[in-house]
C-alpha cells in the first residue's frame, strides 16, 4: 500500500487520486496511519461483500493456508522462490 503524509494530499492531489485508483492509499498525519483512500468501487467491493479476501490474525488463520504460508517460508528460507514467476 502506497503511502503519502495528509501534507502530500494538498500538494499532489492529483498522484495520490491516480494512486488510489488503483489500490487503496494510505494517508499518515504525523507519522501514524490516520485515513486511507481508495476508488468508489473498492469501497463498494468491500462494504458488500463482493470481495471474497480476507485478511486474517496469524492465530485465527484456517490451516489450509496456513499450511501454504509455512511451505512458502520454508521455501524462501531454502532461496528459492525470490526470483520465480507464475
Amino acid at each position: 500500500m502506497k503511502q503519502f503524509t495528509t501534507g502530500d494530499l494538498n500538494k499532489q492531489i492529483g498522484d495520490i487520486t491516480d494512486a488510489a485508483s488503483r489500490e487503496p492509499v494510505m494517508l499518515t498525519r504525523h507519522k501514524k496511519p490516520r485515513f486511507v483512500l481508495m476508488s468508489y468501487e473498492h469501497y463498494e467491493r468491500m462494504r458488500t461483500g463482493g470481495d471474497t479476501r480476507r485478511a486474517y490474525h496469524i492465530s485465527e488463520m484456517p490451516a489450509e493456508h496456513a499450511e501454504l504460508f509455512d511451505e512458502a517460508l520454508d521455501k524462501l528460507a531454502r532461496g528459492e522462490g525470490y526470483d520465480d514467476e507464475p
